[in-house]
């Protein structure tokens, strides 16, 4: 991950014209596609166009999202897993990012995709996750996950924050995994001791809305 620029810039599903970033200073992790688990997994690729500099580095975003009937077994892994190498094997991806808010009771079928698609991923592929900031806190159950790194997203995080003790009110990072990078967004609150991570910054309003221009000043 340390060969990518220290900001990347998060694409989610809607219309996306990034043509002025510079790829010097920014990279792009883009949704490319969704996967709902239920009886099956369903696959749904990214609908929206993201136009982007041709020199730019791009990650790969792949969400996973659970019914009330999601099944997950042995076959529910495979099929997940077959559907990231999908977008693994874009031409030119420089690593792959898992976006999945797993419950506690999905974590076991979560550690298993994981250690899968490591196997099966070309071994200078970077394996990315996001991260609720408790995992990274008092709840550090991804310490043994085969990713290159964690994400910690410190914004829309209320469940988080209402867990979170006196001792942990501001979510302290303790984790190994999500030392070096971390997620916010353009509309809240940055935390402090950001200088010297790779920062993922999600637009609230789109792109169109928000100038790259001001997160340079901020960021760097």
């Amino acid at each position: 991950m340390a060969a990518l620029p220290r900001v990347t810039l998060w694409a989610w599903e809607r219309r996306e014209d990034l043509r002025e970033a510079n790829p010097d200073k920014f990279a792009v992790a883009y949704l490319d596609q969704a996967l709902t688990i239920d009886l099956s997994v369903h696959r749904q690729p990214r609908l929206n166009p993201v136009v982007l500099p041709s020199a730019v580095k791009r990650i790969a975003v792949v969400r996973i999202e659970t019914t009330r009937f999601a099944v997950l077994d042995d076959v529910a892994r495979d099929e997940t897993v077959d559907a990231i190498l999908t977008s693994a094997a874009e031409p030119g991806i420089a690593a792959v990012q898992v976006d999945f808010d797993a419950k506690v009771s999905q974590r076991k079928f979560y550690r298993n995709v994981l250690f899968a698609l490591r196997r099966r991923l070309p071994a200078e592929l970077p394996l990315s996750i996001t991260a609720l900031a408790s995992w990274c806190s008092w709840d550090n159950w991804i310490r043994d996950l085969p990713v290159d790194e964690a994400v910690p997203m410190f914004f829309r995080m209320e469940p988080d924050r209402r867990r979170a003790t006196a001792e942990t009110s501001e979510l302290r990072v303790r984790e190994p995994l999500c030392a070096s990078s971390i997620g916010v967004s353009t509309t809240e609150r940055w935390p402090e001791g950001m200088e010297h991570k790779r920062v993922y910054v999600f637009p609230d309003r789109g792109w169109h809305d928000e100038s790259l221009t001001e997160l340079e000043r901020r960021l760097m």
